[in-house]
């Protein structure tokens, strides 16, 4: 499904889409990680973007 960017807010900013570039810049940043240490915890732990924060906080 196509992310519908005329759409903001609500659940999109609970996921990471790791198929966007730019969805995987800014939560990197955001995460203070690399694109790719954020793509690994994605398929460690799914997309939402709270179990994602946990899992990288807990493997620091």
């Amino acid at each position: 499904m196509s992310d519908d960017k005329t759409k903001t807010g609500g659940q999109d900013r609970t996921r990471i889409s790791v198929s966007e570039d730019y969805e995987v810049r800014d939560w990197a940043k955001k995460f203070g990680v690399t694109a790719e240490e954020l793509k690994a915890a994605v398929k460690a732990v799914g997309n939402d973007a709270k179990a994602v924060e946990a899992h990288l906080k807990g493997g620091r």
